[in-house]
């Protein structure tokens, strides 16, 4: 009975622990896309850093060597970013809202908003991003 018992709490508690890792999935997956992207423009990868924005900046950018072109000269503490960490998440629907909390190359910090949406596929594509230069606020 007690032994009945152990592996039924055993088997609960790893059910516990499978679902807290899937309500943390759409972060750590936003994070890996994230940094993957950040990776893309400090290596001047034009091809890698376009394939993670969403249909919609496809929409407006429609070529990687404009999409390339509006990050380096918009978006500077992203595309060379000195330092950088994760801040604060949010999972509303489909969509994850991540803090990037940035130290520029001027040594200015910055926090980037970023927005990433779940595509039909199931995979996520950033959808923007909103530079703020300033700490992290009360909430996102």
């Amino acid at each position: 009975m007690i032994r009945t018992f152990a592996i039924a709490f055993g088997i609960a508690a790893q059910l516990a622990g499978a679902g807290l890792c899937r309500a943390e999935e759409p972060v750590d997956t936003a994070r890996s896309i994230i940094q993957d992207q950040i990776a893309a423009f400090l290596n001047d990868d034009a091809d890698a850093a376009y394939s993670f924005a969403s249909p919609a900046i496809r929409g407006k950018f429609p070529d990687k060597t404009a999409f390339f072109d509006m990050v380096r000269r918009g978006y500077q503490p992203v595309y060379r970013p000195g330092n950088f960490a994760f801040g604060r998440s949010k999972v509303v629907g489909d969509q994850v809202i991540q803090e990037v909390l940035i130290s520029a190359p001027d040594g200015k910090d910055w926090t980037a908003v970023y927005q990433l949406m779940k595509q039909p596929d199931g995979s996520y594509k950033i959808n923007g991003v909103m530079m703020l230069q300033s700490a992290p606020g009360p909430e996102i």
